[in-house]
């Protein structure tokens, strides 16, 4: 069988003979070196193995670069899945607002906790939102002025947009922002929790139902299905422990700077490149990634 090993660091670059130091781990596991292509900040190597059985994670430690392992033949992908917060963006916006608020130290510990699989993400969600029972829901649109991109993600979106991947985003939190982000990237769609407003104030309570870990496993599968795919040609990418089953349900899922509970879970971590290491697992050219993150 044939796959490929993918090893990237949008960050740092990749180290002198990376190339050649790959290939012979490869060849000590007992595969064939077919071909290698090097452009930027990523190398792929491509080779035969009967398993494809290799753990490169020791290595990839030392050489300091992100990897990936897949079968070749699905390597190229016609759907990814994205969480948002942590993920897409650089808040987690329950915690900006409990800031905002005066009670952030409370949320964020409740956050953690839920994001590491310490207590459970729904009870966890109506906790939260119990704190804020009262407060203006101005403080909405006071959290989203904070809203800061990941690096790479207007990259990776357009980059996938261009190569006619559908792109969804689906978060833990709220529609308010995530329809927002949907506009901003250029993604097919999005799904998120409704939080409650009653006269101008959090009412403190989410509407159900709750958009949890479930849920997000359940859109992943239902729009490969829609779509006619195999899950194997379906990519996640998520940080926190209400992404894992749709990151290892996906044919490829991305455990992306994630809690030390994620990524140890998952089959392949992000940890030293932006969002656009996305892109080279994705089997996009490097000549074809977007360029502009204004």
């Amino acid at each position: 069988m044939q796959f490929t090993l993918t090893l990237v660091n949008t960050a740092d670059g990749l180290p002198e003979g990376l190339e050649e130091k790959a290939a012979a781990f490869v060849s000590v596991c007992g595969g064939e070196p077919i071909g290698a292509a090097l452009a930027g900040p990523l190398l792929d190597l491509h080779f035969t193995h009967p398993t494809g059985d290799l753990k490169p994670e020791v290595h990839a430690a030392e050489w300091r670069v992100d990897y990936a392992l897949q079968s070749t033949a699905t390597r190229e992908k016609k759907l990814l899945v994205s969480d948002m917060e942590m993920t897409l963006v650089q808040n987690e916006f329950l915690d900006d607002i409990a800031e905002l608020t005066g009670i952030g130290e409370q949320v964020k510990a409740i956050t953690a906790r839920a994001m590491n699989g310490e207590i459970d993400f729904a009870g966890s969600l109506r906790a939260r939102l119990e704190l804020l029972k009262g407060q203006p829901a101005s403080v909405l649109e006071e959290a989203w002025k904070g809203m800061k991109l990941m690096p790479g993600a207007k990259t990776l979106f357009a980059t996938l947009k261009a190569q006619g991947v559908r792109t969804i985003i689906v978060s833990g939190g709220f529609t308010i922002f995530t329809s927002r982000v949907r506009e901003i990237l250029g993604a097919d769609h999005d799904s998120a929790n409704r939080i409650g407003i009653a006269d101008g104030r959090l009412t403190g309570c989410p509407i159900e139902p709750i958009l949890g870990r479930e849920a997000k496993q359940a859109l992943l599968e239902s729009t490969a299905a829609e779509m006619g795919i195999d899950l194997a040609e379906t990519l996640a990418v998520g940080d926190g422990a209400n992404d894992l089953p749709m990151l290892l349900r996906a044919g490829l899922g991305v455990a992306y700077h994630a809690k030390p509970s994620v990524a140890a879970a998952a089959r392949c971590r992000v940890e030293y490149s932006d969002l656009t290491a996305l892109l080279a697992f994705a089997g996009v050219p490097y000549a074809l990634w977007a360029t502009s993150e204004s």
